[in-house]
């Protein structure tokens, strides 16, 4: 079991990251920890870890979590046993079996006398088994890395398990191993993870959020699901509130009309009576004081609906405050953009692919780019856009223009501020102002433009990425995604697959986000 109790977090800054968390995990429960970009998943678990400390508060927890961490590379000067912790242990078996049976090699070696088998299992299920328990973490790939530390679960054998985007780097058939574990395990787990199918297979949703953790008894459709229903309420608020705001408008202004006519019908009886000026002025300065009384009572009652309005504006979630507004390429559906014939490429001797690639791409197709790591994926792109040159067959290319946006973005300038970056593509000589409320839109407000591109969160690059496509005067023809939701939360990939289903353009994608491909409603595969 696990059990947050009234826990804090302050940055060293001594900004308030979260504050009061609780938060009740069960013993075998698999719950998914979710939120948006910052607010602190991440450091949950490393306060669950015991790797950090929380300003207050406390973790009751009646087993040892085993964590793996979103980023590894902080341990490449490690050998697998050294990262995994499993050094000692083995040290002392291979002495005790060598005659070395000292009191201290059987006092590390715990009569654990099956680690060693136990180890080689593990990294042959994650199909490891090339790498010895020596060999560096430097050597190996990101999703290598993630699947050593996948394997130290099935050899430590840990009641509570912490996963931090366990999937980020995994292919396809390392991720149908991970969900495999998931499903079949009796674990206690709390993972972090934007991929949906992977939340799918949990039984309890953890939305952790400013005001804090709320639970959702269910998995990432029912949570979905009821986050909906909730957020049609919302919606149906605001537009109430909307109304109500356009009826005490039109209300103080009737309600002001009449009474300038009844003051102006006043004065005129008033002028025609013969009264006298210092009376007229008396009478005057009292309609002038019950009109601005009247309108006050009106301009506090709008200035309460328009503060109950913003506040509940800013619970929409982003995707509903976003337009994109993506301009239509010229080409017409289905016109032959690019011709491959015969084609192949070789870093050697030995061509990269056994067969040669013959295929088409055709202006308004949506296409997935699929092969495991090594196949030539990133080479073919890198064909298709021009930067390599093919050294067998033809690639035949029609006049168009083609962007590519991988994981991190790198379309982007990053010495470039997020103003400068949005003028870069500002091609239809739009204004200064026109460009901000371009900006506005994608939720980069008038804090960020100062902001250096570099600084910018996965989430807050992809939404200007996205921003500088709709301020180009003209949509690319073709847009090639490779992994574009590797570094997102899930608010921000709902709001790249809304813009991407906006996009009339021809459109390639490379990704392991099975559930992205189905949403972006790919039509076919070019396998490699």
């Amino acid at each position: 079991m696990l059990i947050l109790q009234n826990l804090s977090y302050i940055h060293p800054n001594k900004d308030l990251l979260f504050g009061n968390l609780n938060l009740t995990v069960n013993k075998h429960q698999k719950a998914a920890l979710i939120g948006n970009n910052g607010v602190g998943k991440s450091t949950l678990l490393r306060i669950i870890a015991k790797l950090i400390a929380p300003a207050q508060g406390q973790v009751v927890t009646d087993a040892t979590p085993y964590y793996i961490p979103q980023l590894i590379g902080q341990l490449n000067h490690l050998t697998i046993a050294e990262a995994l912790g499993l050094a000692p242990k083995l040290t002392a078996l291979r002495e005790i079996l060598d005659g070395k049976a000292t009191e201290a090699n059987m006092l590390v070696l715990d009569d654990d006398w099956t680690i060693e088998e136990r180890c080689f299992e593990a990294l042959n299920y994650w199909k490891l088994s090339e790498f010895e328990l020596s060999q560096k973490l430097e050597n190996l790939s990101g999703g290598q890395k993630t699947k050593v530390f996948l394997a130290g679960i099935f050899i430590h054998q840990p009641e509570l398990v912490l996963l931090d985007e366990p999937s980020n780097h995994l292919d396809i058939e390392a991720r149908k191993l991970l969900y495999d574990y998931i499903s079949s395990t009796s674990h206690t787990l709390l993972v972090v993870s934007h991929d949906r199918k992977l939340l799918n297979l949990l039984d309890t949703v953890c939305e952790l959020t400013p005001k804090g953790i709320r639970m959702y008894g269910g998995n990432f459709d029912f949570y979905t699901a009821q986050k909906q229903v909730e957020q049609s309420a919302l919606t149906q608020d605001v537009k109430s509130k909307e109304k109500a705001l356009r009826k005490a408008k039109q209300k103080e202004r009737e309600t002001v009309e009449r009474q300038q006519k009844l003051d102006a019908r006043g004065k005129k009886k008033q002028e025609k009576a013969g009264i006298a000026t210092i009376m007229l002025n008396t009478l005057r300065n009292t309609a002038e004081k019950s009109t601005s009384k009247i309108k006050n009572v009106h301009t506090e009652k709008i200035g309460g609906i328009s503060q109950d309005l913003q506040d509940l504006r800013k619970q929409l979630p982003a995707i509903d405050k976003m337009k994109f507004g993506f301009q239509n390429s010229c080409i017409h559906k289905g016109k032959v953009l690019i011709t491959a014939r015969g084609l192949n490429f070789s870093y050697g001797n030995d061509n990269l692919w056994q067969s040669d690639l013959n295929f088409q791409l055709a202006s308004g197709e949506r296409i997935e780019l699929k092969g495991s790591n090594g196949s030539g994926k990133t080479t073919l792109i890198k064909l298709l856009l021009g930067d390599l040159q093919s050294q067998k067959g033809s690639l035949i290319h029609s006049d168009i223009q083609a962007i590519y946006i991988d994981q991190d973005y790198s379309l982007l300038n990053n010495p470039l501020n997020v103003f400068e970056q949005a003028e870069q593509f500002n091609n239809a000589a739009l204004k200064e102002h026109e460009i901000k409320i371009r900006l506005n839109r994608f939720l980069l407000p008038k804090e960020d433009w100062d902001k250096s591109c570099q600084a910018l969160s996965g989430g807050e690059r992809m939404r200007l990425s996205l921003c500088c496509l709709t301020i180009s005067s003209q949509s690319p023809d073709m847009i090639i995604l490779d992994e574009p939701t590797n570094n997102l939360d899930i608010q921000n990939i709902e709001i790249l697959t809304a813009a991407i289903n906006e996009y009339e353009g021809t459109l390639l994608v490379v990704s392991h986000d099975e559930l992205f491909l189905e949403q972006v409603n790919i039509e076919r595969t070019i396998q490699l």
